[in-house]
């Protein structure tokens, strides 16, 4: 990850959201931030490959929702697994190929549960993207709300989306 992950941040910039930190700032330098993922229990690293290229990465974030919260399910007992993308990102040589969007459909699936996506609005490449992903994903069976300028989608992933 830490190989593209400047690459990452460089391709953030251009969005301007305000949320990712300068670096080589106190306590936000590179690697603070991948050992902080790397040290949260509740986030998944993964690495995407091409063949043998390192040609991405995600973070995926999870946590249990509350059972009695709206579009729970009750069947892991305290709550139903609610996932995000917390990071999701393809190195511009390798765009364009289809990785990313078969990257993201294997992290759905391999993640089942009920799923937020967020994309900041002014990334119109990601919003575009996710909105691609997510509606072939669920065959149009999702829920997307902008809200403080952000894009959202909710959705669940897995073999229940087909029911």
């Amino acid at each position: 990850m830490e190989s593209v992950y400047r690459d990452y941040l460089t391709d953030l910039a251009p969005s301007a959201s305000g949320i990712f930190p300068v670096l080589r700032e106190v306590g936000h330098r590179e690697p603070d931030q991948l050992a902080r993922w790397f040290a949260d229990a509740n986030a998944h690293a993964v690495i995407i490959l091409f063949g043998d290229a390192r040609v991405g990465f995600a973070m995926v974030s999870h946590r249990l929702r509350d059972a009695g919260a709206a579009g729970a399910g009750t069947d892991m007992g305290g709550g139903a697994p609610e996932f995000s993308m917390a990071e999701f990102f393809i190195a511009r040589g390798w765009r364009r190929r289809g990785i990313g969007a078969q990257a993201a459909r294997l992290i759905l699936d391999r993640f089942t549960g009920q799923w937020l996506i967020t994309q900041h609005l002014r990334n119109t490449t990601a919003v575009e993207f996710w909105r691609r992903v997510v509606a072939a994903y669920t065959g149009g069976k999702y829920q997307e709300r902008m809200l403080n300028g952000e894009v959202h989608q909710r959705f669940e992933s897995g073999s229940r989306r087909l029911r």
